[in-house]
């Protein structure tokens, strides 16, 4: 059993796709570190195997585990209230969950599925939970992008791509979008202790782009990620940027590799950032940012 470093020692940090990937991986180093681990994991069985595995790991016992399916805002809007029945306190979010759809496929809610989870989610989770993370300051909030938003194509009277779906306009856009939120979404947190930071892990051997294929495109696929880092290694920005004092106060910025970077052209767009924010809070029923 590993000896717990007291770096986040008092923190409690809540993280969505836990259960396996960059987010068992980020979960494991914070709780290393003394953290209070929330995972947040669809699956009850994986997630509880992603909580027995870091505690034994870790040696740290204060690793919670919450259910909720980020394709259902009424599954995140019960997350956000379970949350809050257990703690009164949130110093780090980590939006790290992600999906990727070889088809175009339609959420509970209407919602086509990729816009829904790398964007919707963390919009609306982020919302209902930040008077709690204004209430803990100094606090965090980091969203896991990827450079796939350099593709620079965003479409607010398409964001849905009812018109042409395409599986990497649909992630590319999406992980564009999340970067917009990012950037409106530190100047919404100006003079409250919370920051706000998005990154790129690199390109990391997960099971992401893996869920939908057919077997003989899941063997190639396997082939490719051969060539991927280690979950670990693409961890490494997310836990930088959750836990190190060197970015405190820090909040807006796109990070690599913990290193600031200039984000895709189209990202810098205040106007564009605005737009979407109020596309996301009408899609998500949010008229005004929760407080």
């Amino acid at each position: 059993m590993a000896a717990i470093n007291s770096q986040m020692q008092g923190k409690t940090c809540l993280i969505t796709g836990a259960n396996s990937g960059i987010g068992k991986a980020t979960a494991l180093a914070l709780a290393q570190m003394g953290a209070a681990m929330v995972l947040v994991s669809r699956d009850r069985a994986r997630g509880e195997e992603a909580q027995r595995e870091i505690k034994t790991k870790s040696g740290n016992e204060s690793i919670d585990l919450l259910l909720a399916d980020l394709s259902s805002q009424e599954s995140i809007r019960q997350l956000a209230r379970d949350f809050k029945q257990r703690y009164d306190r949130l110093h780090v979010l980590i939006n790290n969950a992600g999906a990727y759809s070889l088809t175009r496929r339609v959420t509970v809610d209407g919602m086509e599925m990729t816009v829904a989870v790398n964007l919707l989610a963390p919009f609306l989770l982020t919302n209902l939970l930040l008077g709690m993370l204004k209430a803990s300051a100094p606090a965090r909030i980091v969203n896991v992008s990827s450079d796939a938003h350099e593709a620079n194509y965003l479409n607010l009277d398409d964001l849905q791509l009812e018109k042409h779906f395409r599986p990497m306009r649909a992630y590319g856009q999406s992980k564009l979008a999340e970067v917009l939120f990012t950037y409106e979404l530190a100047r919404h947190l100006e003079g409250t202790g919370v920051t706000a930071n998005c990154l790129h892990p690199g390109f990391v051997a997960t099971n992401i782009a893996q869920r939908d294929l057919p077997l003989p495109a899941r063997l190639v696929t396997k082939l490719i990620f051969r060539f991927g880092i280690s979950p670990e290694e693409g961890a490494k920005t997310s836990i930088y940027l959750a836990s190190s004092p060197d970015v405190e106060g820090v909040s807006g910025k796109y990070f690599v590799k913990s290193v600031p970077k200039q984000s895709a052209p189209l990202s810098y767009d205040e106007s564009l950032q605005q737009q979407l924010w109020q596309k996301c809070a009408e899609l998500t029923g949010l008229t005004v940012q929760v407080s």
